[in-house]
């Protein structure tokens, strides 16, 4: 899954939450049914897990392009400072 379906899962995640959140109160407050309110929040989270777990095809639009090891050898690698080297400088 690439960074934009990432975005994408999340947002899709959080609206049907959103939904399925205010169907359930909506409904289980004209029916003053609890359960009911579980039940379609349940279906709610069902079918939001069903949709963005998944690694679905469409989740995959913009693949990221990763260097050849061989151009990867061409570009320096970073220096790794220890922690205690730091030298103290002073102001004259």
């Amino acid at each position: 899954m690439d960074w934009q379906g990432q975005k994408l899962v999340e947002q899709v995640m959080q609206i049907l939450l959103v939904i399925s959140g205010v169907a359930a109160v909506a409904v289980s407050y004209a029916t003053e049914s609890f359960r009911t309110m579980m039940l379609i929040y349940a279906g709610g989270v069902v079918l939001a897990t069903l949709i963005t777990l998944p690694n679905w095809p469409f989740y995959n639009n913009h693949p990221l392009k990763w260097l050849d090891p061989s151009e990867a050898e061409k570009h320096p690698k970073p220096q790794v400072v220890a922690v205690g080297s730091k030298k103290k400088f002073s102001k004259k």
